[in-house]
């Protein structure tokens, strides 16, 4: 970020902390209600502070005709960057390579501060989102480093293969090798090889919830947990009252999906995104599953999804913990310079850490 960009985002910050009728004034708008929820008022000033910067939507300039990837990526870096200022200190931060399923990954290993306690630390295995298309290691620093700090594990996260130059079923392939990469070198990490959970937010969620299942109908190993934040479980063309309600005006819009779709979807076989591998909700068998932690987001057109899942999930006798985020929207795992975002943050470590620690 350039000096100036970093100044407005300093501004932007201190305004976020405003009063809420300050907030709600400085949005240009009354408070946003539907579906019978408020949309916060930190998240209804970020979302116009995102418009008056052009980029109020995952996938800016999609309407002024087809968007370069490369111009896209570099804006969601810009835009996560401005929203994480500050970075949550932690143990010990170090980039290494890990085997993928066709070649090494970048991942980026987060060590908690000492506890006190004694035994290893459990190790969480985290794949970002960004619709198989955008983001990295970068984009998710900040909220990998509070999840470590705050859930007191260790963090891997892991720079997947992204489409369109790897579409379909290159990301969960990477995802599942990883899975395997960490329980092999769980010692090695300094890590519990018995409590290593699969946790991350949109796409990389989903990841979790594919290797939850392959690992299981494959006899395992399987994850201690899957922490699954805002997971798009259902690649298919099914349409939800949430999809209609959100589909504008809350960042992830109708066109940033259908265009990450595309681009995922754009290998040889599962063109309609019925492969369980992209739709979990859609898998014949979810019994037997390892324990969820499931998070939605009121504002998010995912969400319906989401705790239909949590539904499915539970009515196969599956353990879960599901949780709607009121006043949020899709992405705010990166947006924790929202006092509201990051005590969501919060929260969900709290989550994993008891997770874990059963």
């Amino acid at each position: 970020m350039s000096v100036v960009d970093r100044l407005v985002a300093r501004i932007g910050r201190r305004l976020l902390h405003a009063p809420s009728w300050l907030r709600l004034r400085l949005s240009g708008r009354p408070q946003v209600r539907i579906d019978g929820q408020e949309l916060d008022p930190g998240i209804q000033l970020a979302l116009r502070l995102l418009e008056l910067r052009g980029v109020a939507t995952l996938v800016p300039d999609l309407r002024r005709g087809r968007p370069d990837v490369t111009d896209a990526r570099a804006s969601v870096r810009h835009t996560a960057a401005a929203f994480t200022l500050d970075r949550t200190e932690v143990g010990g931060v170090r980039d290494i390579e890990i085997e993928g399923a066709d070649g090494p990954l970048r991942a980026r290993h987060y060590r908690p501060f000492p506890s006190g306690t004694s035994g290893a630390p459990p190790l969480l295995v985290f794949f970002h989102g960004g619709g198989y298309v955008l983001g990295d290691v970068n984009t998710h620093d900040e909220p990998c480093r509070m999840l470590c700090r705050y859930a007191e594990v260790q963090v891997l996260s892991v720079d997947y293969r992204l489409a369109p130059e790897h579409p379909f079923p290159a990301g969960v392939d990477d995802a599942l090798a990883a899975f395997r990469w960490a329980v092999a070198h769980a010692s090695a990490l300094g890590a519990d090889p018995e409590r290593i959970a699969v946790g991350g937010d949109s796409a990389g969620a989903t990841l979790c919830a594919a290797i939850a299942q392959v690992t299981t109908r494959q006899g395992g190993p399987v994850p201690a947990l899957q922490l699954l934040l805002y997971p798009s479980i259902d690649l298919t063309e099914a349409r939800t009252t949430s999809d209609e309600l959100f589909a504008e005006g809350f960042y992830l819009t109708d066109d940033d999906r259908q265009w990450c779709r595309g681009h995922y979807l754009s290998g040889p076989g599962n063109a309609d995104g019925s492969d369980s591998r992209t739709s979990p909700a859609l898998a014949e068998d979810l019994s037997g599953l390892p324990p969820a932690i499931l998070i939605s987001a009121a504002f998010d057109p995912l969400r319906d999804e989401d705790e239909a899942y949590a539904a499915a999930l539970r009515a196969a006798g599956n353990r879960v913990v599901l949780q709607r985020a009121p006043g949020l929207i899709h992405g705010f795992l990166n947006m924790t310079v929202v006092p509201s975002a990051r005590d969501a943050v919060l929260q969900i470590a709290g989550m994993l850490r008891a997770g874990l620690g059963a």
